[in-house]
């Protein structure tokens, strides 16, 4: 996949559908800003969740922004994608199944686990996804309970997921323990995948500008085009990172 600018694999683009975006022309102005900061490709995430629309509904959402882009001129691609949660009992037996929600071409499945949660099955889980030929992307560990345990992102990359960075973790946007966790595992080598999260147009800019830069900074020009371009494009294309 030949992608000119940066590649967004979490982000909460679609309107009314979650927690993310409100209205259509907050999905504009969402857009507009990651256009700004150099994305050009969006894989948005809607929750999987029952407390949030149906995939029905999600469906239609990425339908519909991806008309509004085109009208208002907005260069940005977009992809399907969810975000699933790890405890969910239907994500497992959906996997590799219609009713799988999974990410671009559908060889991964955006995945996060509990903020305040241990999840003490974590390696049979990643175990049983992998049986299905389903790789799991990680949505930001460093702000997970599980991860806090020393070697668990190790031991997660190690049975064969993927880690996504949540980038504003960098800068402090989800406090000190995150930061601290987010930076451990960077330099670890850890993370495939570093992504916005982008929940709200509001001071986005700013805020995922400073985090860019921060990532640029620690990560150098080569990890930074891995985790925003390289890595991602594979992923969608659902090749695996290791070729």
């Amino acid at each position: 996949m030949a992608v000119s600018g940066w590649i967004d694999l979490h982000c909460h683009l679609l309107w009314g559908v979650d927690d993310g975006a409100k209205t259509l022309d907050e999905s504009l102005a969402m857009a507009r800003a990651l256009v700004e900061l150099g994305f050009s490709v969006v894989a948005p995430s809607p929750h999987n969740r029952a407390q949030y629309a149906p995939r029905s509904l999600a469906d239609e959402r990425l339908s519909q922004v991806r008309q509004a882009l085109a009208a208002n001129a907005i260069a940005l691609t977009l992809h399907p994608n969810a975000e699933n949660y790890f405890l969910d009992e239907s994500f497992i037996p959906s996997l590799g199944t219609p009713a799988m929600r999974a990410l671009g071409a559908g060889a991964y499945a955006l995945v996060e686990a509990p903020y305040t949660s241990p999840v003490p099955s974590l390696p049979d889980l990643i175990f049983r996804a992998k049986l299905k030929g389903i790789t799991p992307l990680i949505a930001h560990p460093e702000r997970c309970l599980e991860f806090e345990k020393d070697g668990r992102a190790a031991e997660a990359v190690a049975a064969g997921a993927c880690l996504q960075l949540d980038v504003g973790a960098l800068i402090g946007r989800y406090g000190p323990r995150a930061k601290k966790l987010a930076k451990s595992f960077l330099d670890e080598g850890l993370y495939s995948v570093a992504a916005t999260d982008l929940h709200s147009p509001v001071g986005a800019v700013d805020w995922v500008g400073r985090a860019l830069k921060e990532l640029h900074q620690r990560a150098g020009p080569a990890g930074a085009e891995a985790l925003l371009r390289l890595h991602p494009a594979r992923i969608l294309e659902g090749l695996s990172l290791e070729s």
